[in-house]
């Protein structure tokens, strides 16, 4: 059972979340806080992670909130903290009732697409790329489909990356004891 209103659902969504994708974008460039940037770079990672769920990528589009929207902002605000980067006081970007209005009524409008969602029987499709194994999806599932070439092909940059990962933890580390050091 299809509706015609799927079409428009899907690109209304998918400008939506873009257009919220650049705005956060450009407003986390244009910060000046540390701390405020990083809360607006979370939101341009939801904005994308909803862009991939809307064109069939569902594990790319939990990974996307799990990975960088998770442990990455963990990450980076820790490093923010244990530098001392932000300041109470310019954490708070929004200030005003227009912003505040703003947020509600996406809020509201996200909230009305939910329900007419849930209201409405969707019948599941799986897409598949072309080109792209469907026996390999079928035998191992979309996550080892993923995991399988992350772990052979790409575990040397895989690892790279980790490495590279925690070399940046441990200068942040020395950056923010060098700090302590030189105040006393």
């Amino acid at each position: 059972m299809t509706h015609d209103y799927y079409p428009l659902f899907y690109t209304f969504n998918f400008y939506f979340f873009g257009v919220a994708a650049i705005a956060s974008a450009i407003a986390f460039v244009t910060r000046k806080s540390p701390v405020t940037a990083a809360l607006w770079l979370v939101t341009t990672m939801f904005s994308l992670a909803a862009i991939y769920i809307l064109l069939d990528a569902q594990f790319i589009g939990v990974m996307q909130v799990l990975v960088y929207a998770g442990a990455i902002m963990v990450v980076f605000l820790f490093v923010v903290m244990l530098l001392n980067l932000g300041h109470p006081s310019e954490i708070a970007d929004a200030r005003g009732k227009v912003p505040v209005l703003a947020a509600a009524l996406i809020g509201i409008a996200l909230l009305a697409e939910i329900m007419t969602i849930s209201r409405t029987h969707i019948e599941p499709h799986f897409a598949v790329a072309p080109g792209y194994a469907v026996d390999q999806l079928k035998q191992y599932g979309a996550v080892g489909s993923v995991a399988r070439p992350l772990f052979n092909e790409y575990l040397l940059a895989f690892e790279l990356t980790s490495v590279l990962l925690l070399v940046a933890i441990a200068g942040a580390v020395v950056l923010g004891r060098r700090k302590d050091i030189d105040a006393s």
